[in-house]
């Protein structure tokens, strides 16, 4: 079992794709991100009216750029896997839960510009309730293979892809799988199908 403080969990987000503002506007890394169907080659404002008005499908991506180091990389979302996994320590047990089961998110990022880091911690499930669940801090063994890296350096015409694994109520289903990064103006948002 490997277990990852919150702190440095909270410092993985995507490195140098996560842009901190230190006030001097000059500095600041900037992003935009662009929808994009796996097929499409006309991507889609994330501030156009078609974009706030529905949630992407799984295989549509983002791109996200950062300026500050010259980097940009898209990011989707696979797939999402709730329940069937039979690992030796139950959700329940990891977290002292009640009705808790695993859940992955398969999720692919790949670069097309620099050189950029990632991370699992940018992820969460979003519920119709309101509630947030972010991505378990452990990892056993046998979790559904293959992971998404805790981190990883990802070079220009390479991609990581990889199952980021969740700890959920087992009777709910979450509505969105949302990207938190800093870079982007708004949360990037993925529908989970109903089953």
């Amino acid at each position: 079992m490997r277990t990852q403080s919150t702190a440095v969990a909270l410092s993985l987000l995507i490195l140098p794709l996560s842009g901190c503002s230190s006030g001097n506007p000059d500095t600041a890394a900037s992003a935009t991100a662009v929808p994009r169907a796996a097929t499409s080659s006309a991507p889609l404002p994330m501030n156009s009216a078609s974009s706030v008005t529905k949630y992407l499908a799984f295989g549509q991506a983002v791109e996200v750029n950062n300026p500050a180091n010259n980097s940009a990389a898209t990011t989707t979302v696979l797939g999402y896997q709730q329940g069937g996994y039979s690992p030796r320590t139950s959700a329940d047990e990891a977290f002292n839960t009640k009705g808790y089961v695993w859940a992955t998110v398969e999720i692919k990022v790949c670069t097309t510009k620099g050189t950029v880091e990632t991370s699992r911690f940018p992820w969460v499930l979003a519920y119709a309730d309101g509630t947030r669940v972010e991505p378990s801090g452990v990892t056993f063994g046998d979790f559904p293979k293959p992971e998404y890296p805790y981190e990883a350096k990802v070079k220009t015409g390479d991609c990581v892809r990889g199952k980021t694994v969740f700890p959920v109520p087992g009777n709910q289903r979450p509505e969105r799988i949302v990207y938190t990064t800093e870079l982007l103006p708004t949360p990037a948002e993925w529908s989970v199908p109903t089953r």
